[in-house]
């Protein structure tokens, strides 16, 4: 994080100056995480009437500090926040309401929970942020008192207060009276405000009690990089990590991804003398709730776990407004001796976000150690956070998932052609892939997390062991298996065929298939939603055509192989089709040259070779990639053994 400021800051007007600071902030994962803080600046606008309004603009809920950008403000009305400040009680849910009215403009996003306080606050900006160091002096039994220690008397210390509108008030009542020596509130067992008529001295301010309170605790100073270099990992049992994440998924009633982090702050924390004990007292702000669940799951006893998370849900049933949309029981967060940090979630990304903030966490319990005594909030309190009117709307609210949301795919040959394509359609549907090619290519084909690109030879068996394996690691198991790696021999007669094409054609298609198989068996008879294999076949299986013997009789051989894995593995749920593609000419096999070659062959133009099938139409990779994809999903969950032309038609079949 820079934490220089340039010159033409001056020259910005007062959003783009609130948009530079936010930014310099959420870039620093010591002060924000993943959508965590809030910034404001007031200024005074000409509204289309000619009157003159005071406004503030707030970041908008559900943007990110460190990537924001103005139109993630939310211009709302200053007077009516402090209008609503007048009231004695506000749910959140009316709060909400009242701040999309207060709003300028209609498509602007919902301003921050915290908007009336900002709003409160006469400074022309302000600045939040839920800064480490700041926490690690909160969580304590004595944080108050701590807090004015290190920090000194120009602020304000504040009791945990729930985030939202009585927060809000519970500040009101603090500054009252102190308006003239105070600059920063510390919100204990939260985080910190600091503001100022000028965004520089607002920053500057903010960094210099962050940096006072990392001096004192040994946590990273802001811009420090808050990981030293974590241990290499163990290796991984891959059955057993993949019955852990199988089980994590029934627990939580859906396919889950699983990451594994190596992690000094956590290995720090697990070998703690008394790691149990200050690892179970909770989230290091309650909000974190909400990403890892309050407590973590220590080992792998997931029954357990899910048992004690019920029993939590009904101590604390009556502190809900309203019936609860029930959270599922399952861990987001799993610490085991031998695993080190493993989080859970939906989709990678959520994975992810979890592994991030418990680092931070395992960072800032560990220093309140060291300032005293690690005091979270209380298991109510984290309670009506997790299950807060807000997000128990965005619950209710939420849609269908991506039909492979929280699924791992594994697909060979995945750098170009079909198998790209198929890769591809899955990511786009939900599922983490884990793409297998002999092109170094494959690792760069995306960057997004979803994508894990393994170089590999599908001929060498070890190979292919090491690529699943490394794959599982990555995500936890596999649940769908597409096989597209093949090769097709130049075209020759049998008489004319050379032994070491026909030979590479069996190594690649057939017992390329047969190593990947044996390899993956044991995955897909876990898979939350049962086991998917699609290979990609070829037309030439039902209708082989002259000058392709290799290339015929090794995709036959490659379907008889499938077709008895459909026999021997529909008892453990898991379902093997076939897809007989022909003539996909956006692929890397079918240059310019040859299908000039080809259509001159058969005396047409290349349009009408391309199409030269019953339907008169052009397959493409994405059309075969759809059915791919279609064979996956549950619509097709009575369906194994079948083999799907997706060849325009041939009379040669039909």
């Amino acid at each position: 994080m820079s934490t220089t400021i340039d010159a033409s800051f001056d020259s910005l007007s007062p959003l783009q100056q609130c948009v530079d600071v936010s930014r310099r902030l959420g870039s620093d994962p010591t002060l924000v995480l993943h959508g965590g803080g809030n910034t404001s600046i007031k200024e005074i606008i000409t509204d289309l009437t000619g009157e003159s309004l005071e406004v503030v603009h707030v970041k908008g809920s559900g943007w990110d500090l460190g990537t924001i950008e103005e139109a993630g403000f939310a211009p709302l009305r200053r007077q009516r926040l402090l209008e609503l400040a007048q009231l004695e009680e506000l749910d959140d849910t009316r709060l909400v309401n009242e701040l999309k009215q207060a709003s300028l403009h209609a498509n602007a996003p919902t301003g921050s929970i915290e908007a009336v306080l900002h709003g409160l606050l006469p400074a022309r900006v302000v600045l939040h942020t839920h800064a480490d160091a700041i926490v690690a002096l909160g969580d304590q039994p004595n944080g108050a008192q701590i807090v004015r220690e290190v920090l000194g008397e120009r602020l304000l210390v504040v009791d945990y207060v729930k985030p939202g509108f009585d927060l809000a008030k519970a500040v009101a009542n603090a500054w009252a009276g102190r308006e003239s020596d105070v600059d920063a509130i510390v919100l204990l067992k939260h985080g910190l405000f600091t503001f100022s008529d000028s965004a520089l001295e607002a920053y500057a301010r903010h960094l210099d009690l962050v940096r006072a309170a990392a001096t004192h605790t040994g946590l990273p100073l802001p811009g420090e990089n808050a990981e030293v270099t974590p241990p290499a990992p163990d290796a991984v049992d891959p059955i057993a990590y993949a019955q852990l994440r199988s089980e994590v998924s029934a627990a939580a009633g859906a396919p889950m991804v699983l990451h594994r982090r190596p992690s000094a702050a956590v290995s720090s924390l697990l070998t703690a003398p008394n790691s149990h004990d200050i690892s179970t007292r909770g989230t290091i702000t309650p909000e974190h709730v909400i990403r890892t669940k309050r407590l973590p799951m220590l080992g792998r006893d997931v029954a357990a776990y899910t048992r004690e998370y019920e029993e939590y849900v009904e101590r604390n049933r009556a502190r809900a407004e309203a019936p609860l949309a029930e959270i599922d029981p399952a861990p987001r967060v799993i610490l085991d001796p031998e695993l080190g940090l493993v989080t859970a979630g939906r989709t990678v990304k959520e994975s992810l976000v979890s592994a991030d903030i418990y680092e931070h966490t395992a960072l800032v319990i560990q220093a309140a150690e060291r300032v005293g005594s690690y005091d979270p909030v209380s298991e109510a309190e984290a309670f009506d956070i997790e299950y807060w009117e807000l997000e128990q709307a965005k619950l209710r609210a939420v849609g269908a998932s991506p039909a492979f949301a929280g699924e791992i795919a594994l697909v060979t040959g995945a750098a170009s052609g079909i198998g790209k394509a198929c890769a591809q359609a899955l990511m786009a549907a939900g599922a983490a892939v884990v793409a297998l090619d002999l092109s170094p290519h494959v690792t760069e084909v995306s960057a997004d997390p979803r994508w894990f690109g393994v170089v590999c030879d599908v001929t060498d068996p070890e190979a292919v062991r090491r690529a699943v394996r490394a794959g599982v690691e990555r995500f936890g198991s596999l649940d769908i298996v597409v096989p597209a790696a093949g090769i097709f021999a130049a075209s020759a007669p049998i008489q004319e065929l050379e032994r070491n094409a026909w030979d590479l054609s069996m190594a690649v298609n057939v017992d390329g298939l047969f190593s990947l198989l044996q390899e993956v068996q044991p995955y897909l008879a876990l898979a939350p939603k049962g086991g998917r294999v699609v290979l990609i076949a070829s037309k030439n299986v039902p209708a082989p055509g002259p000058g392709a013997a290799a290339y015929s009789a090794s995709k036959a051989a490659a379907t008889q192989l499938a077709r008895v894995a459909a026999l021997e593995w529909a008892g453990s749920g898991v379902r093997v089709n076939m897809v007989n593609p022909d003539a996909v000419f956006d692929t890397g096999l079918w240059t310019p040259a040859l299908l000039a070659e080809r259509a001159k062959k058969y005396g047409m133009s290349i349009d009408e070779y391309k199409r030269r099938n019953l339907l008169r139409t052009e397959v493409t990779s994405a059309q075969v990639a759809s059915v791919v994809t279609d064979l996956c999903r549950d619509q097709y969950s009575a369906t194994t053994g079948a083999q799907v032309p997706v060849d325009g038609g041939s009379d040669r079949i039909v």
